[in-house]
C-alpha cells in the first residue's frame, strides 16, 4: 500500500481542496449569486454530457486502464495510445452530423417542461466531448503512475475557474447566459491541458502508427464497458437529467446541493480509486492475486473508516449548515443529503470491488449489472420523483445502490473468492451508527458555525480513539502513529 497511499493522500488532499472550492460555489456562490432556473440548467447540461460522455468516447479511458500494462514493447504502447485517441472519432463524427439533422426534435423534447433549455441543448455534446477526452488523457497520465497533476485539473482548476465565473456575474462583467457559455469553454480548456500533460509524460511515435495486434480484444472490451460506462453514467446522472421533465428546473438545484453536500463522503475513495485501479489491473494482468485480494479488503476498511466519520460530520451538522446557507427553499435537502450519504458510505465499504470486476475475466458482467442498475434506477425515478417530488430521486439512487451493490459482492466472492468485510467492518459500523443516534438530534442552541465546530471535535476526538484502540485498520494506525510521532 506504499505508493497506494502515499499517492492516495496527496490526491486526498486535491479532492479536499476541490471540495471546499466547489463548496462555495455550491452552497454559498450558485445560490446567491445566479438565479435558480439558470443553476438548475447548469447542472442538466453538466449531468447530460455526464450521461452520454462514455458513449462518445467509447468508454476508452477504461480500455487504457485495463490494457496498457499488458504490453512490453515501446511500439505496441505507442499504437495502443495512438488507437485510443482516435477510435472514440469513430463515434463522434457520426453523432454530430445526426445531432444537427436532428437538432431541433431533440431541442424541442428535452425542453418540453422547461423552455430554457432549448437554446442551450447542442451544449450538452460539446460539454460531453471535452469532458470525455480529458477522461482519456487523465488515464494516459495514471497508467504512468503520475494521477496528481491530473486530479488537480479534475477537481481544483474547473471548480476555481467557476468561483472567478460566479463573480463575474455577481459585478455583472457576466450576464447569466453568458456563464452557461464560459463553463463550457472552462471544460475545454481543462481537456486542452490535460492532453498537454498527458503527451508530457508519454509521447508516442505516431509515425509508426499501425492497429494493435489484439485490436478483437479491445474492441470486446470497450463495447461491453461503453455500455456498462454509460448505464453508471445514468445511474450517477438520470435523477438531475429526469427532475426538470416532470418538475421545475429550480428544483434540480435544491437536489444538487443536497447531492452535493452528501457526496463529499465519496472523496477517500475517488482519491484511492486514481492510483488503486491501475495497481489492481496490474496485478490482475500478473496473475498476483494475493495482492488483489489484500488491497480489496485493506481498502476496504480503511475508505470505510475516513467515509464514516464524513458521514457523521455531514449528518449531524446539517440543519446547521442549511441554516448557515441562509436559503429556506434549498433546506428541503436534509433527507437528500441523508439517503445519499448512506448510499456513498455503502459504495465506500466495496473497497477495490469495482476495479476487480472490470479488469478480470469477468469485466462482462459489468455490464450486465449497469444495465440492470441503469433500468432499475430509471424505473424507480419515474415513480418515486412523482410520488415524493425530488426525496424520491435520492431514494431511487439509494435503493439501486444497496441492492446491485450487494449482488456484486456476493458475485466477485463466488467467482475470484474475494470478500471486503472482516470483523472489523463490523465494529466500525456499529461505531458510526451509535454516534449518529446520539448526536444526530442533539442541538447546542447556539451559533450554527459554533454549533458545528463543537459537535465536529467531540466526534472526531471520539472517533479516532475508538479507530485506533480497537485497531480497526493497519494502516491507518500506521499513518497516525507516524503523524503523531513526527
Amino acid at each position: 500500500m506504499g505508493i497506494v497511499l502515499q499517492q492516495s493522500f496527496k490526491n486526498t488532499l486535491i479532492i479536499f481542496i476541490g471540495f471546499a472550492i466547489g463548496g462555495l460555489n455550491v452552497l454559498f456562490l450558485y445560490t446567491h449569486f445566479l438565479e435558480a432556473d439558470y443553476y438548475g440548467l447548469v447542472t442538466f447540461l453538466l449531468s447530460s454530457a455526464n450521461i452520454i460522455m462514455p458513449l462518445l468516447v467509447f468508454g476508452i479511458q477504461n480500455t487504457i486502464i485495463k490494457f496498457y500494462t499488458s504490453y512490453t514493447e515501446k511500439l505496441d504502447k505507442d499504437n495502443f495510445l495512438i488507437m485510443a485517441v482516435l477510435l472514440p472519432l469513430l463515434i463522434i463524427i457520426p453523432l454530430s452530423f445526426n445531432g444537427i439533422l436532428f437538432y431541433d426534435y431533440i431541442a424541442e423534447l428535452l425542453s418540453k417542461e422547461n423552455i430554457i433549455i432549448k437554446k442551450y441543448t447542442y451544449l450538452i455534446f460539446l460539454i460531453s466531448i471535452f469532458m470525455g477526452y480529458f477522461e482519456v488523457f487523465y488515464a494516459w497520465s495514471r497508467v504512468q503512475m503520475k494521477s496528481v497533476f491530473g486530479n488537480f485539473i479534475r477537481e481544483v482548476f474547473a471548480r476555481i475557474c467557476v468561483t472567478f465565473l460566479l463573480f463575474a456575474v455577481y459585478f455583472e462583467w457576466l450576464t447569466n447566459e453568458q456563464f452557461i457559455y464560459a463553463i463550457t469553454i472552462v471544460y475545454f480548456v481543462r481537456m486542452m491541458i490535460m492532453k498537454i500533460y498527458a503527451y508530457s509524460l508519454y509521447m508516442p511515435n505516431f509515425k509508426s502508427f499501425s492497429v494493435p495486434k489484439n485490436m478483437s480484444e479491445i474492441l470486446s472490451f470497450s463495447f461491453y464497458i461503453i455500455l456498462a460506462g454509460s448505464a453508471g453514467s445514468i445511474l450517477l446522472e438520470i435523477d438531475k437529467f429526469m427532475i426538470p421533465q416532470m418538475e421545475k428546473i429550480a428544483q434540480v438545484a435544491y437536489y444538487s446541493v443536497g447531492v452535493y453536500i452528501a457526496s463529499v463522503i465519496a472523496i477517500p475513495s475517488r482519491a484511492m480509486q486514481q492510483i488503486t485501479n491501475p495497481i489492481t489491473a496490474k496485478d490482475i494482468n500478473n496473475s498476483n492475486l494475493n495482492e488483489v485480494k489484500s488491497l480489496y479488503k485493506k481498502s476496504s476498511i480503511n475508505l470505510l473508516i475516513v467515509g464514516g466519520l464524513l458521514f457523521l460530520l455531514i449528518n449531524i451538522n446539517i440543519q446547521e449548515l442549511y441554516m448557515i446557507i441562509n436559503k429556506t427553499e434549498y433546506s428541503v435537502g436534509v433527507y437528500i443529503v441523508l439517503m445519499i450519504s448512506i448510499s456513498e458510505l455503502f459504495k465506500l465499504s466495496l473497497g477495490t470491488n469495482g476495479a476487480i470486476l472490470i479488469n478480470s475475466k469477468y469485466y462482462k458482467m459489468l455490464f450486465y449489472f449497469s444495465i440492470a442498475m441503469a433500468v432499475c434506477v430509471i424505473i424507480f425515478n419515474r415513480f418515486l420523483i412523482e410520488l415524493l417530488g425530488i426525496d424520491g430521486a435520492a431514494l431511487a439512487t439509494l435503493l439501486v445502490v444497496v441492492i446491485f451493490n450487494i449482488i456484486k459482492v456476493i458475485y466477485v466472492k463466488n467467482k475470484l473468492n474475494m470478500y471486503p468485510y472482516s470483523e472489523n467492518t463490523k465494529k466500525i459500523l456499529l461505531i458510526i451508527g451509535v454516534f449518529f443516534l446520539v448526536f444526530y438530534f442533539l442541538s447546542f442552541n447556539m451559533n450554527p458555525i459554533i454549533s458545528i465546530i463543537l459537535k465536529s471535535f467531540i466526534v472526531i476526538t471520539l472517533y479516532m480513539f475508538l479507530v485506533i484502540k480497537l485497531q480497526l485498520s493497519e494502516d491507518i494506525n500506521a499513518v497516525l502513529r507516524k503523524y503523531f510521532r513526527n
